[in-house]
C-alpha cells in the first residue's frame, strides 16, 4: 500500500510541473472531449508493478487488466461534453455445464465372469446459471487542470438464477428379488454433493435443484477525482452513498428415497429459506453495481 501512494505521489510530482499544460508536446489533448469514450480498470495492478521496481522486488509479476469492482461488470463512459459523460456497467453471463459417469447396472442380478465386463449405466449431471448486472448513471467534472472533480449519481440492478438436475441410470425399487437403494458409490455424482437424507433419515438422491431468483437494486451519488497522467490517460477513485435492496428467493430441492413402514419409492420437495437486506450508506470498492474501486485507471479513445 506505501509503495502505490508513494507511486501516486511520484506520478502527481513528476507532471506536476507541467499541470496547466493541457496538451503534450505532440499536440495530443490530455482531458477528455465530446464524443470520447472511455473504459475503466482496476489501477491497483499496475500501481503494484511499477512500485516493485523501486522496491527492487525480484518476484515482479505482471500486472492483470482487472475489472473495476468484485462483480466482474464491464464499465464504460460516453462524453456529451467535456464536462458531462454518460456512465454504464454490464455483466451478462449465462453458464451449462455437465458431466457424466458410468455406474454398475444394478438391476443384474447374475454377475459376470471373466474376462466380460459388468453391464454398466450412466448418470447424469446438468447445470446452469443466468447473472445479468446492469447500471446507468451520469457524471459531471469540473476543474482546469490535469486533475478533475467528478460527481454525479447512477441506478444498477443484478439478478441471478441457477438450477442443477440429475439423472440416474438405476431406478429405485423395492423389489424383494432385486432391491436397489440409494448408493454412495452407485449414485455420486459431482463430488456425491447429491447424496443426502430425507426428513426420515433415509438415504435419498437428489434429482433436481432449483435456486431462489437473486434480485438486488440500488441508487447512489458518488464524488471523487481523477489525474491525468498522460493523454486520455487518468488515475481516479471515488467515494459514493446511496441505498441497496436485495432479495433471495426460496429454493427448492427435489428428492428420491426409500423408506415407509411398507418400504416403498417417494419423492420430496423441499423448500429453502428466503433472505432480504436493505443498506443505506457508504461505499467505495465493494459498490454492487458500478465502476467503483480503490484506484481506478480509465482509457480515453
Amino acid at each position: 500500500m506505501k509503495k502505490s501512494i508513494a507511486l501516486v505521489a511520484l506520478a502527481f510530482g513528476v507532471t506536476g510541473a507541467f499541470a496547466q499544460d493541457l496538451t503534450s508536446k505532440k499536440g495530443e489533448p490530455f482531458l477528455p472531449e465530446a464524443g470520447d469514450y472511455a473504459i475503466g480498470i482496476d489501477a491497483t495492478p499496475f500501481l503494484n508493478y511499477v512500485g516493485n521496481f523501486f522496491g527492487k522486488n525480484v518476484a515482479n509479476n505482471a500486472p492483470t487488466w482487472n475489472f473495476a469492482n468484485t462483480n466482474l461488470t464491464i464499465t464504460g463512459k460516453s462524453f456529451k461534453d467535456a464536462n458531462t459523460a454518460y456512465r454504464a456497467s454490464i455483466n451478462l453471463g449465462f453458464a451449462n455445464n455437465g458431466g457424466k459417469i458410468m455406474v454398475t447396472d444394478r438391476s443384474v442380478t447374475t454377475p459376470p465372469t471373466y474376462p466380460t465386463l459388468p453391464t454398466q449405466v450412466e448418470n447424469k449431471y446438468k447445470s446452469s446459471s443466468t447473472s445479468i448486472g446492469l447500471s446507468a448513471g451520469i457524471e459531471k467534472r469540473r476543474g482546469k487542470t490535469r486533475l478533475q472533480g467528478v460527481y454525479g449519481a447512477e441506478v444498477g440492478l443484478g439478478i441471478n438464477t441457477s438450477g442443477s438436475k440429475y439423472t440416474y441410470g438405476n431406478a429405485l425399487s423395492v423389489s424383494a428379488t432385486n432391491p436397489v437403494g440409494v448408493s454412495t458409490s452407485g449414485d455420486g455424482m459431482n463430488g456425491n454433493a447429491n447424496i443426502t437424507t430425507d426428513s426420515y433419515g433415509n438415504s435419498a438422491r437428489v434429482t433436481k435443484v432449483k435456486n431462489g431468483l437473486a434480485f438486488s437494486f440500488g441508487v447512489r451519488a458518488f464524488v471523487g477525482a481523477e489525474y491525468f497522467v498522460a493523454p486520455k490517460v487518468s488515475i481516479g477513485g471515488e467515494f459514493g452513498w446511496g441505498l441497496g435492496l436485495s432479495i433471495n428467493g426460496k429454493s427448492t430441492t427435489s428428492l428420491e428415497s426409500i423408506g415407509g413402514t411398507t418400504p416403498a419409492v417417494g419423492t420430496q420437495e423441499r423448500e429453502g429459506a428466503k433472505s432480504s437486506s436493505f443498506v443505506l450508506g457508504t461505499d467505495n470498492k465493494n459498490a454492487f453495481f458500478g465502476p467503483a474501486a480503490s484506484l481506478r485507471l480509465n482509457l480515453h479513445f
